[in-house]
């Protein structure tokens, strides 16, 4: 399968991606790990990505669209693949489409999951994350404490909460999303690609998806 998660900050993209590439061995791919990847590999793009991200300036389109290419055609995406996180931008969309059809790829569908804004304040308020950059392991205070207050069940290392999921950072994370990224859903409903599926248990995401790939 070939699709596009789209939803807010919080609503359960990578939760989804982990279950959907369980299912049938397509890849996850988020715009951070290709971008963290090709900057570790030392390639030409990544040299070039990590001087704006050194900076704190956003890695500009044609070259999150190149890093992009690379990674599209790599032999582990051909079982099919998940893009969390990206397109952002409407932008982004259009030049996945350019991409997309050079390399004669097609896209199976577009996901928008569809999350209350108050259950995504909770869920992000409530996370917590271990500290070690190599473990990186999810809590959350309420429904997944780790097993010691405050220490990684893992690898032991001080549980902690990011600076972007405390409730104000959050709320601008939101606005930044509505402003910028919701019109992407209007976008692939335009394309007849765009499935929103209301639900904040991750099951019921999955069971969506599957009844739409199947019809």
């Amino acid at each position: 399968m070939k699709l596009i998660l789209l939803g807010a900050p919080g609503a359960g993209k990578g939760t989804v991606a982990k279950m959907l590439t369980e299912m049938d061995g397509s890849v996850q791919i988020s715009t951070g790990d290709i971008l963290r990847g090709a900057v570790q590999a030392g390639t030409e793009l990544g040299k070039q990505a990590q001087a704006y991200m050194n900076a704190g300036d956003l890695v500009p389109d044609e070259l999150i669209m190149g890093i992009m290419e690379k990674r599209l055609q790599e032999p582990d995406c051909e079982k099919g693949f998940l893009l969390d996180g990206f397109p952002r931008t409407i932008p982004q969309a259009e030049a996945l489409n350019v991409l997309l059809d050079k390399l004669g790829i097609k896209l199976d569908m577009a996901v928008n999951i569809d999350v209350p804004r108050d259950v995504i304040l909770d869920r992000l308020t409530t996370r917590r994350t271990c500290s070690n950059p190599d473990c990186q392991a999810i809590y959350n205070v309420k429904s997944n404490p780790p097993k010691v207050e405050g220490v990684c069940d893992k690898c032991g290392s001080p549980v902690v909460q990011r600076e972007d999921e405390t409730e104000e950072a959050i709320s601008h994370r939101l606005e930044t999303y509505n402003e910028k990224t919701a019109p992407l859903i209007g976008f692939y409903e335009n394309e007849g690609l765009c499935v929103t599926v209301s639900a904040t248990n991750s099951e019921d995401v999955i069971n969506a998806i599957k009844e739409r790939l199947a019809a």
